[in-house]
């Protein structure tokens, strides 16, 4: 299993929107993502570092593997 790059909030929602998700939107700290032809939404911390357990979560989710999304977030 690879080992998942510290990253913020923001890279992470980066990450994900150029997997197609979209923000629908923002409340307090954390953005909501969805995604068309998705049932799930992923709710992300926007902190300095989301926690590698969150964010591993967060990939589990949206239905991509560790991998796609070490190459999203570069």
């Amino acid at each position: 299993m690879p080992t998942l790059p510290n990253l913020s909030g923001k890279d992470v929602v980066k990450a994900f929107e150029r997997d197609g998700w979209t923000k629908a939107r923002q409340r307090g700290s954390h953005v909501i993502l969805v995604k068309d032809g998705s049932m799930s939404t992923l709710s992300v911390p926007n902190h300095k570092e989301v926690a590698k357990g969150t964010l591993r979560s967060l990939i589990r989710a949206s239905g991509l593997s560790a991998d796609e999304f070490i190459k999203l977030a570069k």
